[in-house]
């Protein structure tokens, strides 16, 4: 134990110590401990400071990016942005407004590549257009764009998350040393996450693109991916195919030998089982408008449960812009055929009678169950076969007057295949999804999906349904099925859009 001297002790506290020297000893060195000017402050632990100093890295780089982190690169024909996004991905994006985007596995990393197709330059298009021989080496010239565009973004993407992390460190810290030190951990991820893109690279990524928007039917667009490998093995080149189709897709739009409808076509918007979603009139409203539609047919369960509560939901019809033409669904009551029946433009069909709407003629059969509860009544198979050839004879009497039906409509498919034979088409719903096929004697039957998604149902399944409608082209004069266009619209939640063209067997080009 180590010795005080006694004399190095204040007066009163070395007779203090004469008396009880541990008493004394311990109330002179405790006067010492409780000084201010001996307090002690405990440092921040260093996992807390590495921590704030990565968040600040990353937030100062995403900052740099989002604010100078892009270029804009003229590709060929095209003005093109391409940007560094930070990502838990990775992948590459492509966005070509207004057709859509398409994805690409293309790399591993925690940085996506958006690229942006931005518009098409007017004059370099119609240098290709008046000297078609030039294609021959766009893909060069495309390539040697692109490879100039990454390489200026990858030292602009370096200049912005360097300069952001540094400045928001500054801000932060206010000391130049862990400032510099937010820079150079921004760089070195930057760094780690290029090395880690380059050793994850995948150039056959172009075989399994993801596609959204109009591109969800891009064959036509891209080509066949499998060939495009076959010929070029850089992923450059690839990005450098892609754009020339683009490029083509507006040359050759035009010319493509499918049907095109005149203004004296009769355009049919075929909708079916809304099941109550609101968001389907202004699909619907903006199809019209779109197509140019002359009359609307929907094939019943317009409602979920038919209660007298529900009928203001079909308040939106009038003012959709077209005729509008019902028939009953199993969820649409009694009741709710008299509401539709009282309002303006709307036309109900029921008991096979016939009417005349925008130039064809329209005869349909309300549904025989009312389930809203989406029970099955005994004998229901029985019930919509009774149904049906109640239609066909309505049909049947249409045609020896000299007046025959264009189209025929019923809700349920079973009850539709009564009418084949006395009829061209006939249009049901019911399934939620879409059908099309040429019956044995020769009427065609048209199952739309659901223009609804489900409606409350489409959260039901692992994935959400999908709402789908349908434009029937009918000739004027002949009044058959001239072609049909099958949109198809992401369910709750997605923001996909397909559209696609058909052509009945005996109207090929």
């Amino acid at each position: 134990m180590a010795r005080v001297p006694v004399a190095a002790l204040p007066r009163r506290t070395a007779l203090d110590v004469l008396r009880s020297p541990a008493r004394a000893l311990a109330r002179h060195y405790g006067s010492r401990r409780s000084h201010p000017s001996a307090e002690l402050v405990h440092p921040p632990h260093p996992w807390t400071r590495a921590l704030g100093l990565v968040a600040v890295v990353l937030m100062g780089a995403w900052l740099g990016l989002l604010i100078v982190g892009d270029v804009r690169v003229p590709v060929g024909p095209m003005n093109t942005t391409m940007t560094l996004r930070p990502s838990l991905t990775g992948g590459t994006k492509i966005n070509i407004s207004p057709l859509g985007a398409l994805q690409l596995d293309s790399h591993q990393a925690p940085v996506r590549l958006d690229v942006n197709v931005d518009q098409l330059d007017p004059e370099r298009s119609q240098a290709l257009v008046d000297h078609p021989e030039r294609l021959s080496g766009l893909q060069d010239e495309v390539a040697a764009d692109v490879e100039h565009g990454t390489l200026d973004l990858a030292v602009r993407s370096c200049v912005a998350v360097v300069s952001g992390a540094t400045a928001l460190g500054l801000a932060v810290y206010r000391r130049p040393r862990r400032a510099l030190a937010a820079g150079g951990l921004a760089l070195t991820l930057l760094a780690a996450s290029g090395g880690t893109a380059y050793a994850t690279w995948n150039p056959e990524s172009v075989l399994e693109p993801k596609f959204s928007g109009l591109l969800s039917s891009a064959p036509s667009l891209v080509g066949n991916a499998r060939s495009i490998v076959t010929e070029f093995d850089v992923y450059q080149k690839e990005l450098a195919r892609l754009v020339t189709n683009v490029t083509k897709l507006y040359d050759v739009t035009s010319t493509l030998p499918a049907y095109q409808p005149d203004p004296t076509t009769i355009r049919v918007l075929h909708v079916s089982d809304i099941h109550l979603n609101p968001a389907s009139w202004k699909i619907i409203a903006s199809l019209v408008e779109q197509y140019k539609v002359n009359v609307i047919v929907d094939s019943g369960d317009t409602m979920d449960h038919g209660t007298a509560a529900e009928n203001g939901f079909l308040d939106p019809i009038p003012d959709l812009g077209a005729p509008y033409v019902w028939v009953r669904g199993n969820h649409d009551s009694v009741t709710t055929q008299r509401y539709m029946e009282g309002l303006k433009h709307v036309h109900v069909l029921d008991n096979g009678k016939a009417q005349t709407i925008a130039g064809l003629r329209f005869a349909g059969m309300g549904d025989p169950q009312f389930t809203p509860d989406r029970s099955t009544d005994p004998g229901a198979d029985e019930s919509q076969e009774a149904a049906g050839a109640r239609l066909s004879a309505a049909l049947r009497e249409q045609r020896i007057a000299g007046t025959p039906v264009d189209l025929a409509v019923a809700h349920e498919p079973s009850a539709a295949r009564e009418v084949d034979g006395e009829v061209p088409m006939v249009l049901s719903g019911h399934l939620h999804h879409e059908e099309m096929e040429v019956m044995k004697k020769g009427t065609r039957l048209r199952v739309e999906g659901s223009t609804g998604g489900s409606g409350l149902r489409a959260v039901e399944g692992k994935y959400p349904d999908p709402i789908e409608a349908s434009i029937l082209y009918m000739d004027r004069d002949t009044r058959r099925l001239q072609a049909w266009d099958e949109i198809r619209l992401g369910g709750l939640g997605l923001t996909t859009a397909e559209v696609s063209r058909h052509l009945p067997e005996d109207n090929q080009p």
